[in-house]
């Protein structure tokens, strides 16, 4: 999903629908963000801050859409960069709707078998798992190379959970649980940072656009920090989050 209409097609004949999407002509937005060109693959350019800034915002937008276009509100459950796809264009294309479930109509939250009994789930747990898909935007800060590397590590860590969760469990999972695992390392280790003020390269500072880029980068962690507050009802909705991520994103265009 993206702000454009992208949707092929769809077939309801099958036991799992299926939605058919166009082309994503420049992979997944986890390719770009680690990138390593090793193993011969050719390495591609780093992104840019502002084409971050606008992917996010797009992705922010589907979210928000799922959660608020329908009598009965989907959460995704499972975002994450490389389950965003970017067409020709770079526009962002959220998919991997495996995980996800709808909140019965009248109701506020879902129910959901997990780990032997149940969990309830809202729109919340999107939230958070968006606040810590931001997070994953910092890399190339973090004070030096020592500390890109701590959070390189993090990230694979968070990677490689995610994979065997999904591996060794066929069955739905929440990313309530993934708050006390491997995202909740990445929050701690990103909150530590921040309040270091080691987060914003400043290479990365001058090689892109000064002091108002350093306002963005810093507004878009305040959002994520807030985003991943431990507290599902201190965390903003979604269409909230794409409204500040709007406002941020014309703060210097």
């Amino acid at each position: 999903m993206s702000e454009t209409k992208i949707v092929i097609g769809c077939c309801l004949e099958t036991q799992n629908p299926i939605l058919v999407y166009e082309s994503a002509a420049n992979g997944s937005l986890g390719d770009r963000l680690y990138v390593s060109g090793h193993d011969g693959e050719q390495q591609r350019e780093p992104m840019t801050w502002q084409s971050k800034l606008k992917i996010v915002r797009e992705i922010a937008h589907a979210i928000a859409y799922l959660h608020t276009a329908f009598s009965r509100p989907i959460i995704h459950r499972n975002i994450q960069p490389e389950n965003i796809f970017l067409d020709q264009n770079d526009v962002a294309k959220l998919t991997e709707f495996s995980l996800s479930i709808s909140i019965p109509e009248g109701e506020t939250q879902a129910v959901v078998d997990y780990l032997g009994g149940t969990a309830e789930l809202t729109e919340k747990v999107d939230v958070y798992s968006f606040g810590s898909f931001l997070l994953e935007l910092y890399p190339e800060g973090g004070g030096g190379a020592g500390a890109e590397q701590q959070v390189q590590a993090v990230l694979q860590l968070a990677h490689i959970c995610r994979e065997q969760e999904l591996l060794t469990a066929q069955k739905s999972f929440d990313l309530a649980q993934l708050e006390n695992d491997d995202y909740a390392c990445l929050v701690d280790y990103v909150k530590m940072k921040a309040a270091k003020n080691e987060i914003v390269d400043p290479a990365l500072l001058a090689e892109e656009g000064g002091p108002g880029m350093e306002q963005q980068l810093q507004a878009v962690l305040h959002l994520a920090l807030i985003c991943t507050e431990g507290d599902p009802e201190e965390r903003p909705t979604m269409l909230d989050v794409k409204k500040e991520l709007i406002r941020i994103e014309k703060s210097i265009t």
